[in-house]
């Protein structure tokens, strides 16, 4: 069962995404809050699996919810939903150690998605946030210590494809694939898949045709 913490300030959207989740079978809703404060507090006391988080809420602002979560309730997963992605916005927030960013237009079948591959330890970054991020990698130079097919896979997660699709893609096995992901995170000292995706383009990794063609 994935244990989910809802944040956001407003009752309306909290209900109808709270509707959306206890209609799953593996989903349960263990709380909410209005605020970032509340929802330090509550993730401490509740514990859950997954916080899904807006960044727009009064009081401490999103960037700052999302390291203080970090900061005390380390395990968590967070995945925010919110109607805001200008750059410097995706770039603190994946920075801050949010592991998915979504925006309030997905599908219910794309929320559901990212917050079962949060339970997993896995990213999703909603289309126009990718492209925000894949337009951008537009360099020459191949990092330090990189091979050349974990560049190619870390074209890949720019572009947002799953460990799956990325396996196709490139004619290797998924195994394969999580084994490249590992090594190149070591390398580039990152957490997960998110962040090397931000990684890539404040560091120029990967130029656009890469991620576009590959």
């Amino acid at each position: 069962m994935i244990r989910v913490l809802l944040v956001d300030d407003h009752p309306i959207v909290r209900q109808g995404v709270r509707f959306l989740l206890e209609e799953q079978r593996d989903m349960e809703v263990v709380g909410e809050a209005a605020d970032g404060t509340a929802a330090v507090d509550l993730a401490e006391r509740l514990g859950p699996d997954v916080v899904l988080l807006d960044l727009a809420m009064p009081g401490r602002d999103g960037v700052e919810t999302i390291r203080e979560l970090r900061r005390r309730t380390p395990a968590v997963r967070i995945v925010v939903l919110t109607s805001y992605h200008g750059d410097d916005l995706i770039y603190r927030t994946i920075r801050a150690g949010a592991l998915s960013y979504l925006l309030k237009d997905v599908e219910a079948a794309e929320l559901l998605q990212a917050v079962r591959a949060a339970a997993r330890h896995e990213s999703v970054l909603h289309p126009r946030v990718a492209a925000r991020v894949l337009g951008g990698l537009r360099g020459e130079e191949l990092g330090e210590g990189l091979t050349a097919r974990e560049l190619d896979v870390l074209a890949r997660i720019a572009r947002g494809d799953s460990n799956r699709e990325i396996a196709a893609g490139l004619g290797i096995s998924e195994q394969t694939v999580k084994t490249h992901v590992s090594n190149l995170l070591g390398k580039l000292h990152l957490e997960h898949r998110t962040q090397a995706a931000v990684y890539a383009l404040r560091h120029r990794l990967v130029r656009f045709e890469d991620a576009d063609d590959a």
